[in-house]
């Protein structure tokens, strides 16, 4: 008996000193993690495919920024693929895309414009993984900016984070063109024809265009509507609210026309960046294009170029933002959620965006990190109304920029604007907005 009562002890001291260990083990556990904690999973492994169309300038550079983060932030042995597909605004891209994902072949994260592009192409299509637990993790409902989280978010839930924001509406100029020719930034369309004029006679190229991708056309396009028919009226053309046929949209279409008639004759020959290289070379005064170009521009060490908003946009925004996501059977899902920890990082967004030429999505960034213009950029976003880009994916499901943008395509060459102002007008009917 005495044998029996000494093993049954040892055996429930054995379980009550397993049981402690157990539980300080757990306390232990517990004292390490910190709700809401960014910890990353140490020992990733594999490939991390990471695919955008940032080939050029200061988005290559912002690029490669990220990625030398991602070993501090992603502790392991991953190597990462830089997929890019070469093409201003990822018209080329997207069709890449658009076929690997349709065939089963995600890459790990892909860039994608925030908005339509993002929502309609792939959210609701049920391609993406929702993102609300990595949000909820890493806090960014508190430093992104409502009207931010709603333009990534799907009935309530996000599915891509965004990693800075552009401006479209941006009148970049040649300073000492504008100095040499005691002519000021035209800030209405009358003084833009003004200037045009004057510098046409001076033997200046007054506006430098390159299309040999459509999208800068309509890129500029959009700018002569908002400038044309301020936010509201612009805002309208994407809900129905405006009508295409109207006489408002007829004379912003009129601004557009006489504005081409002052580019460059081999603008279908030339990329965006080449012709910015007419501005910094003084062949050019003046280009419109996204603040890409200001990183273009330090890329290129190009420091005597002013900028203003684009005529008639005073006080306007017209924004666009890049952000990545989670695609459905993505391979190595952990190396892919923790790119979106970086790039939704502040030590990320303080590294890619300065040389991006963009503004930080977080609204905690260091501005002394930032040149001047993006600055101005970062006061204006503060302040100004904001409007969502069309060439660029915020402002219409892409169907529907499709059909814009073959429009426009035609107008540049004919420049009949009735003909252009009927496509237009079909093309809302097409996107059941407009009845």
């Amino acid at each position: 008996m005495r044998s029996w009562r000494f093993w049954l002890l040892i055996a429930l001291s054995l379980v009550l000193l397993l049981t402690l260990a157990v539980a300080c083990g757990e306390d232990e556990e517990e004292e390490g993690v910190t709700p809401g904690a960014t910890e990353s999973p140490a020992g990733l492994t594999g490939e991390l495919e990471i695919f955008s169309w940032w080939t050029t300038g200061g988005e290559a550079a912002g690029l490669e920024a990220l990625f030398a983060l991602y070993p501090d932030k992603c502790p392991g042995d991953v190597e990462i693929v830089n997929a890019t597909v070469a093409g201003g605004a990822g018209f080329n891209a997207r069709e890449v895309l658009t076929t690997r994902m349709l065939g089963g072949d995600p890459p790990g994260s892909f860039q994608v414009h925030m908005g339509h592009e993002l929502t309609d192409t792939w959210v609701t299509t049920d391609n993406m993984e929702p993102l609300d637990s990595l949000f909820d993790q890493e806090g960014w409902s508190d430093v992104f900016p409502q009207g931010v989280l709603d333009i990534v978010s799907y009935q309530g839930k996000p599915y891509s984070v965004p990693v800075n924001i552009h401006r479209a509406n941006v009148l970049w100029y040649n300073k000492t063109v504008f100095e040499d020719n005691n002519l000021e930034p035209p800030t209405t369309f009358d003084e833009f024809f003004e200037v045009a004029d004057a510098l046409e006679a001076a033997g200046i190229t007054p506006l430098a265009l390159g299309d040999v991708e459509v999208w800068t056309s309509v890129h500029l396009m959009e700018t002569v509507l908002l400038g044309s028919l301020g936010a509201d009226a612009y805002n309208g053309l994407w809900t129905g609210e405006t009508d295409w046929s109207g006489p408002e949209v007829t004379a912003a279409l009129e601004n557009f026309s006489k504005m081409l008639s002052y580019v460059n004759s081999d603008h279908s020959s030339l990329s965006w960046d080449q012709a910015n290289d007419l501005v910094i070379s003084g062949d050019a005064a003046m280009t419109v294009m996204g603040d890409w170009a200001n990183a273009d521009y330090e890329a290129k060490n190009f420091t005597d170029y002013g900028w203003a908003p684009t005529p008639g946009t005073d006080g306007m925004y017209d924004a666009l933002s890049d952000t990545f996501g989670l695609p459905k059977g993505a391979p190595n899902p952990d190396a892919v959620t923790c790119w979106l920890r970086l790039v939704g990082s502040k030590e990320g967004q303080e590294a890619f965006n300065p040389l991006k030429g963009s503004v930080c999505a977080r609204t905690d960034c260091d501005s002394s990190l930032f040149n001047p213009y993006l600055q101005s950029a970062i006061e204006d976003w503060k302040s100004d109304t904001i409007v969502p880009s069309l060439a660029h994916g915020a402002a219409a499901s892409q169907g529907w920029v499709t059909e814009i943008v073959d429009a426009a395509t035609a107008f540049v060459t004919d420049k009949d604007v009735a003909a252009f102002q009927g496509r237009l007008a079909d093309a809302c009917v097409g996107a059941e907005v407009c009845s």
